[in-house]
């Protein structure tokens, strides 16, 4: 027989949950707050357009947009097949039971606590020093890379192991090789996990400054190509909040564009997984 709780405890408990939530919304308004009252003050097409002057006090932030998402395309074009590769050896080749899978998860684990300044330090070795890519856009895209794929892979493994174990055996019964059961049924199915752990990861790579730091610099001009040195717009925002003498309104205005942009993208990938998913209905 189940002991019964005291309404009052109910109460307190529900209290307790709506503040906890109040508190969050307060905390996340405050913050948007803040930066659209100040970022809107040197928002134009200028600024975005401009290449930055003195220091970033002036003109605007085109050559840092486009080290970003040149940045971001790097991090994500390697960790999303090597993360999914090993999200379905994870899921779908080991027990989860075996040595191998839990070595590797546990791996994944401590990759995922390690510092980012870890990151940054074990890139300008690797990729700047060792392989000689120099301080550039390709060893920050590369250092991200390592830093985001435990994120990307765990929750891709997560949305894996949420396909019914029916599907699976309907695939079987159906003819579907293991390749096809994978291609046509499982990613599919998955899809939401996979999209969550996507955004989850450029939302990382989007925010990260020390990494980058000590991999892709802090030259903000135009790059032309991929070993050449680039600033991202969390850099940019860092360098000028705390290096440059009066770059404070400037740096709203890209945390504001920065904030858009995590926007634009996270919306983006959810049609694309939506409109993946929809395919898939209809055509089955």
């Amino acid at each position: 027989m189940r002991e019964r709780v005291p309404r009052g405890a109910d109460r307190l408990a529900m209290v307790g949950f709506w503040a906890a939530a109040l508190l969050v919304a307060t905390l996340f308004a405050w913050l948007v707050g803040d930066v659209l009252q100040h970022g809107f003050a040197h928002l134009s097409l200028d600024f975005l357009t401009a290449n930055p002057e003195d220091a970033g006090r002036e003109g605007g932030i085109a050559p840092v947009i486009v080290s970003t998402l040149i940045i971001v395309a790097i991090c994500m074009t390697v960790t999303v097949p090597l993360g999914l590769g090993t999200a379905l050896l994870l899921a779908e080749f080991l027990p989860a039971s075996s040595g191998q899978g839990r070595f590797v998860r546990r791996s994944l684990d401590v990759l995922a606590g390690v510092p980012s300044v870890v990151f940054g330090l074990f890139g300008n070795a690797l990729f700047c020093q060792r392989l000689g890519l120099g301080f550039s856009l390709l060893s920050g895209g590369l250092t991200l890379a390592c830093m985001v794929l435990p994120y990307f892979t765990r929750t891709a493994e997560e949305g894996l192991r949420a396909v019914p174990q029916d599907y699976r055996t309907a695939a079987a019964a159906l003819g579907l090789s293991r390749t096809g059961t994978i291609a046509h049924v499982l990613i599919p199915s998955a899809m939401p996990g996979l999209v969550a752990g996507f955004i989850l990861a450029v939302t990382r790579s989007l925010a990260e400054t020390a990494a980058l730091i000590f991999t892709s610099g802090y030259v903000a001009r135009m790059p032309e190509s991929l070993f050449e040195s680039g600033r991202t717009l969390s850099v940019h925002i860092y360098d000028l909040a705390m290096n440059v003498s009066g770059g404070d309104g400037m740096a709203y205005s890209s945390a504001l564009v920065l904030m858009v942009l995590l926007i634009v993208l996270n919306r983006s990938a959810m049609w694309v997984s939506r409109r993946w998913s929809m395919k898939r209905v209809v055509a089955s």
